[in-house]
């Protein structure tokens, strides 16, 4: 069920038909992009080219059960989960949260509870990402897709942690694109904001450099998504 434009996505994963689809009615109509699943392998697809901002997990589901499922998907993520567990599965619910779980809502699901505690997970998670962010800005370094810019040490990081070789001026693009993330540049702010010394009005040298720079930032250079062409007015950083 999806919510309004840009809305938090969240996946529900739960055997029963009529709760799963309790959950997701009522999550939807308070503006979250709500994704079902029925059992614990169907989660695993979805989340093979999804990315939900949080996953309300069933404990108790035939074939591989929520702690099993849990277990597997700490392994490759941090995203927050909720567990739907019995009121009375204590031993579930150490258990859960010694794996990993976030939180738990005990069955009957109360859905005022469940929205509460939901919040509360996205709040904590927010939190979390602000705070290391600026623990890499004061660091020296800024994050973006899979790589971070060391701005001390003009570097680019692969997300293997080795250093990417790059020239001058695509460090000074990158510099220029990670201090105005989120707004649209043109060619002309770009290349004078990077101080290059022979720029020219109406240069179109700036398309071969970021053409260059996706290849070495973008995990699909056909597709990029850190470094996005914005129509008729230039790129924007995301």
């Amino acid at each position: 069920m999806s919510g309004a434009p840009g809305a938090k996505q969240i996946l529900v994963c739960d055997d029963e038909p009529h709760l799963r689809e309790m959950v997701a009615e009522y999550l939807a109509e308070r503006g979250y992009d709500v994704v079902e699943a029925p059992n614990a392998n169907d989660m695993k697809r979805l989340l093979e080219s999804l990315e939900p901002a949080l996953i309300i997990l069933d404990v108790n589901m035939p074939g591989t059960d929520g702690l099993t499922a849990l277990r597997d998907l700490r392994t490759t993520s941090t995203v927050p989960v909720i567990m739907l567990t019995a009121a009375s599965d204590v031993i579930d619910r150490v258990v859960g949260l010694e794996m990993g779980a976030d939180d738990y809502v005990g069955k009957p699901v109360d859905l005022r509870e469940l929205e509460a505690r939901i919040k509360a997970a996205l709040r904590r998670r927010s939190f979390d990402e602000t705070s290391a962010q600026q623990k890499d800005r004061q660091a020296g370094t800024v994050p973006f897709g899979t790589c971070r810019l060391d701005l001390d040490g003009a570097r680019l990081i692969g997300g293997d942690g080795q250093e990417i070789a790059i020239t001058s001026m695509e460090y000074q693009l990158l510099r220029v694109f990670v201090e105005n993330r989120g707004r649209v540049l043109n060619r002309d702010q770009l290349l004078e904001q990077a101080h290059d010394k022979g720029w020219e009005p109406f240069d179109r040298s700036i398309d071969l450099r970021i053409s260059r720079l996706r290849r070495k930032i973008e995990l699909n250079p056909t597709k990029p998504e850190t470094i996005r062409t914005v129509r008729g007015l230039g790129y924007v950083f995301d």
